[in-house]
């Protein structure tokens, strides 16, 4: 008897990458590091945030001793919100920034962006959501207009493919077969990103705006 295996299920998570005032004049070289380590950045804003807006972000440590320097740093000046998703996005993010103590991060997490980029434990340089319903809350905070959606897994992500993403593939093969190229992966691929119905909008430039 064949033994049945479990269909392959992709799970995207989504966590929250704020790239801190003292360090935006490093955004390129994090952003670099963001990439090469597997995240796709979904969305991006620069923007400014007043202390009571750093209040509420920051809402859940309120009462405790830094809690005042911490509104007035993150307020002093634009900061660059993003979007990560990949497999594990959370955990993977938490690992890559490491520990919230720029000092102790520079002695156990060498390679981290807080080790790297950060100074102290306030300055480090980095924030990331630490859990999941941290993320939820502090992409809607930073994205108010974003949609968080479950993901459709079983036989929602099957009807999800037969009506969005099969018709586009059954499309582009056909019209692959008619033009035969002579390198037919690379022309497939070509195909495939212009003819993206779900081709995401990229605003080019940003500006710094107020939340």
């Amino acid at each position: 008897m064949q033994a049945l295996m479990p269909e392959p299920q992709i799970y995207v998570e989504r966590t929250l990458a704020l790239i801190k005032p003292d360090v935006i004049d490093k955004e390129e070289e994090i952003e670099d590091i963001i990439l090469r380590s597997g995240f796709t950045i979904v969305q991006k804003r620069k923007l400014q945030l007043s202390p009571e807006q750093c209040s509420n972000f920051y809402a859940d440590q309120y009462g405790k001793m830094f809690f005042p320097n911490l509104t007035a740093y993150m307020s002093s000046g634009p900061l660059v919100a993003m979007v990560l998703a990949r497999h594990n996005a959370i955990a993977y993010w938490k690992e890559l920034i490491g520990p919230s103590n720029s000092i102790r991060a520079k002695e156990t997490h060498p390679d981290s962006l807080r080790a790297i980029y950060g100074t102290d434990d306030l300055r480090n340089a980095v924030h990331g959501s630490i859990r999941f319903s941290s993320a939820e809350r502090e992409i809607r905070f930073m994205f108010p207009e974003v949609i968080i959606e479950p993901i459709p897994v079983g036989q929602a992500a099957k009807d999800y493919l037969n009506l969005y993403v099969n018709p586009t593939l059954l499309a582009g093969l056909t019209e692959l077969c008619k033009q035969k190229p002579a390198d037919p992966l690379i022309w497939f691929a070509d195909w495939l990103i212009e003819h993206n119905p779900n081709k995401p909008r990229l605003q080019q430039r940003m500006t710094v705006e107020e939340l």
